[in-house]
């Protein structure tokens, strides 16, 4: 009857367990590296959103402006109510 070799199989069982633990410290690491450059570029996003919603926020103040509204209309050919509108032809070009 052969003989059980105990120290080579605690050897190999403590390999195993060796392995299963490098396993896990990896795959954690590479777990972290990840989520990490996600955050990163979440981060960058965020900056990014920030910046556009505060010109968005100056853009609609400046469009809420009265002054702002009719110097549009104005540019856009439109008048008041009431208000005479003179064409002068054959004006020189700028």
């Amino acid at each position: 009857m052969p003989r059980v070799r105990w120290d080579r199989l605690g050897r190999l069982a403590m390999l195993c367990v060796l392995g299963a633990l490098l396993y896990l410290y990896l795959s954690a690491g590479i777990h972290m590296y990840s989520s990490w450059g996600q955050a990163r570029r979440d981060s960058a996003s965020v900056l990014s959103l920030e910046r556009e919603h505060k010109t968005l926020v100056h853009q609609h103040e400046a469009l809420g402006r009265q002054g702002t509204v009719e110097a549009g209309a104005r540019n856009l050919g439109m008048k008041k109510t009431g208000e005479l509108q003179y064409v002068i032809p054959d004006l020189p070009a700028n």
